[in-house]
């Protein structure tokens, strides 16, 4: 019988479909000390963003040579160490379409909040206080919206501000730009000279994306947000630009640890925040839970 472990768990459709399929389920989280002994008894691997699958376990795993297929539950795979897997005859799979429309609607959503000032108003509010003076905003209709990465996530975050009014320009990695797109592609300066907003939409990267140095050359006033993955900004450079006025505001869903350690960050007034929730909906883990599904079925079935 293959039997797959879920450390992180699993949508719970699909491990009722998989444990109707036949498939040995075990939904139980582990440290990475006992993970690397209990990988050794399972074909198949299924984690999210709190298990780290790296060499030492994955060594373990080539131990007992049962281990087939990891699966990361979700858009990217930084918490494995897929080539070393892979080079190993130890498949790496991700969910890359299940979330992407969260993750998008989430981005919507903190662009309100700081056109808005909603997320401040919030917490005054509760404070009981009433500083209605203080939040004259901006509209989302007419302004630049910059995309740092356009791939699945960055092309409906594209649909919908545009939805809204905003012209939305782009810059990616590849400088590969679709026939027949309907959004501009530009270079990384322009982009940044150009926009009022920019929203990240980019896998992990060994340095940051923005620094200071990109900050500067941004618009006075502008905002940004990351809903793609932590430390592609510097803390310091994010307070450094919001303390001098350069950035209006930042809207944060990831962070270099989570939870955040740095204090400045999670209580800057100017910095609307969630705790990593872009693919925290429910038609998102019922989505998650079909792809990972469908990757064991397709190896084992």
């Amino acid at each position: 019988m293959v039997r797959i472990l879920a450390t992180d768990g699993i949508e719970k459709g699909a491990g009722e479909k998989l444990r109707r399929l036949g498939y040995d389920l075990t939904e139980q989280f582990f440290e990475p000390e006992e993970l690397a002994q209990q990988v050794k008894n399972y074909d198949a691997l299924v984690v999210r963003s709190a298990t780290k699958v790296r060499k030492p376990i994955i060594d373990a795993a080539l131990e007992s040579g049962r281990l087939k297929l990891i699966i990361r539950g979700g858009v990217g795979t930084d918490n494995i160490d897929t080539a070393y897997a892979r080079e190993n005859g130890i498949e790496v799979k991700n969910t890359p379409n299940a979330s992407s429309a969260s993750v998008a609607e989430l981005t919507i959503g903190h662009l309100f909040a700081l056109a808005r000032h909603i997320h401040e108003a919030n917490v005054t509010m509760r404070e009981g206080k009433w500083e209605k003076k203080n939040y004259s905003g901006i509209e989302l209709a007419g302004k630049t919206l910059g995309l740092i990465g356009m791939g699945r996530i960055g092309r409906i975050v594209a649909e919908k501000a545009s939805a809204l009014g905003m012209k939305i320009c782009y810059t990616n990695r590849s400088g590969h730009k679709p026939e027949n797109d309907p959004f501009e592609h530009v270079s990384m300066d322009e982009l940044l000279r150009t926009s009022d907003f920019v929203s990240l939409h980019m896998p992990k990267a060994d340095e940051p994306v923005v620094t200071a140095r990109e900050i500067a050359k941004m618009k006075d006033g502008a905002y940004i947000v990351n809903t793609a993955r932590g430390g592609l900004i510097p803390d310091e450079d994010i307070l450094s630009a919001l303390d001098s006025g350069k950035l209006s505001g930042v809207a944060l869903d990831v962070y270099p640890e989570e939870p955040p350690k740095n204090e400045k960050i999670y209580t800057h007034p100017k910095i609307s925040l969630t705790p990593h929730i872009g693919a925290s909906t429910a038609e998102a883990q019922e989505r998650v839970g079909e792809e990972v599904a469908a990757h064991i079925t397709a190896m084992f079935a």
